[in-house]
């Protein structure tokens, strides 16, 4: 019996696919590829997926490749959080019951060789109903129809990343003492120790110590094609700061997303963990944050429309962009700060905003606009993100909001000169406060979907429920390391 060519049928591979497709299977039998990594990215922003032989992954372009759809259930910590085997498993989504099987469907444009792993590719993948129509649950999916929104209006997101993280050496893998976990429960991670001293922002001689670590990452992502733009040293001790060059936002997702496994697993093969937990419960380390860097481009011509023309910090079109942004920056907080750690980063006068701001070269600010007049490079940069953040729904929080305040011409207010002490509303100061506005909000469930949001309240609220009853077993909080839990340590440290 032959495979029915569910591409095909439902015509989800325009010509551009079809070419990066034959590209792909020229570059398995060129390379002698063996094994192909189907991936998607889950809710938490982690890729899940497959590994195919080559003539596995050459039915798959035709055919697309069947998946459970059973990681939907899991929260941060693989607690299953909905019952797959209720009649419609827990969603107010149609089809969802008996954690049925979704479709992989290879993004063909996306085939990368992985320098770190002999004869290895990977692929990112988009995921389907078996009927033909997008899995509505999908982030990947929730940032390519934000997009589409923006295409509709002859908009682009030109983007830009700016990622904070740490890089530690494992002294103790743990394996064979340590509790292995469970559903909700996750195992204890490897004992770490710094790769690096002191506060030292921007030192050569810091950056130095570590550069044989980093050397292999590096090399990595340049031999993938990113466009990797610096390595610094950040200001605490172990602590990275990697940004890359603008890309069009699905493609910034996608980098993002290849990133951090590349940086995990090659750091994972040398001894050491690569973390983008926002706090490690580690004596020492200071908070890691994602800052966003974004502006709006004409599609047909490229041009950035958010060059200001006159002392205005920006264009008309870029004012309402940062409106839009700040009217829906607290209920967007589940998006660009989706862990109970990232929110201890929120503090007055700490470099992370805790303030609904924006400012001219402001790192106080929420929302810091770089620009000049006439300066092509003109943009925003959201600093609000948490470094755990998954990219697909950060970057599509952000195009949604900034298109809703262009739409609505939005005004962003007064330029704050001192943004910790502005008189406007704060941004939320939990995970359980940001659920409980994005529940409520209006704006995500007419962009994201009634379903998907909901979803998502209910995956962050199991991640909740499971703090506060330790807390209610550990009250203690003086046996907390550098302010952080050692809940939050084993719930992101590892996996993030």
């Amino acid at each position: 019996m032959y495979p029915t060519k569910f591409v095909e049928k439902y015509d989800l591979y325009r010509s551009e696919e079809h070419r990066a497709a034959e590209r792909a299977l020229e570059t398995i039998h060129r390379e002698g590829i063996e094994i192909i990594r189907l991936v998607w990215p889950d809710q938490h922003g982690q890729l899940r997926g497959k590994a195919l032989t080559a003539p596995a992954f050459a039915n798959a372009l035709d055919a697309g490749n069947d998946i459970t759809m059973a990681p939907f259930f899991f929260d941060t910590a693989d607690a299953i959080v909905l019952n797959p085997f209720t009649p419609d498993g827990g969603f107010t989504i149609e089809g969802l019951g008996g954690s049925p099987n979704v479709k992989m469907i290879p993004d063909p444009g996306t085939f990368t060789l992985l320098p770190w792993a002999p004869k290895t590719a990977l692929v990112f993948c988009d995921l389907y109903m078996t009927n033909g129509q997008p899995f509505p649950l999908a982030p990947r999916t929730i940032l390519k129809n934000t997009l589409a929104e923006l295409a509709g209006h002859n908009y682009q997101l030109v983007t830009g990343l700016e990622m904070e993280w740490y890089l530690t050496r494992i002294v103790d893998t743990g394996l064979g003492t340590a509790s292995l976990g469970a559903p909700g429960s996750p195992a204890d991670p490897p004992t770490v120790a710094p790769v690096a001293r002191g506060y030292n922002y921007l030192l050569t001689e810091h950056l130095d110590e570590v550069d044989d670590i980093l050397r292999p990452i590096r090399t990595a992502l340049t031999a993938m094609g990113l466009p990797l733009r610096s390595f610094d040293d950040e200001w605490a001790p172990s602590q990275m700061e990697t940004t890359f060059d603008i890309l069009d936002g699905l493609a910034a997702a996608d980098a993002a997303a290849l990133f951090r496994t590349a940086t995990k697993q090659i750091a994972k093969r040398h001894g050491h963990i690569a973390s983008f937990m926002c706090t490690p419960a580690i004596e020492g380390f200071y908070a890691s944050g994602w800052h966003l860097h974004t502006s709006i481009a004409d599609l047909d011509t490229g041009h950035n429309l958010m060059v200001p023309t006159d002392d205005a910090p920006l264009s008309q079109l870029g004012r309402h962009y940062v409106g839009g942004t700040l009217d829906h920056a607290i209920a967007a907080s589940v998006f660009t700060t989706p862990t109970i750690n990232g929110y201890r980063r929120r503090r007055p006068y700490s470099l992370a905003p805790d303030r609904l701001t924006w400012g001219q070269d402001n790192r106080a600010a929420m929302m810091r606009v770089i620009s000049a007049p006439n300066d092509l490079a003109s943009h925003v940069e959201n600093r609000v993100g948490d470094s755990a953040a998954n990219p697909y729904l950060y970057i599509a929080a952000q195009a949604a909001a900034g298109l809703d305040g262009i739409l609505h011409q939005t005004d962003p207010g007064p330029i704050s000169e001192d943004p910790y002490s502005a008189d406007v509303p704060a941004l939320p100061q939990s995970l359980a406060a940001a659920i409980d506005a994005l529940e409520q909000d209006s704006f995500y469930r007419s962009a994201f979907g009634d379903g998907f949001v909901d979803y998502l309240v209910t995956m962050k609220r199991s991640e909740v429920t499971r703090f506060e009853a330790w807390r209610e077993e550990h009250p203690d909080e003086s046996t907390y390391v550098n302010g952080v839990s050692d809940w939050e340590h084993r719930e992101y440290f590892e996996s993030f």
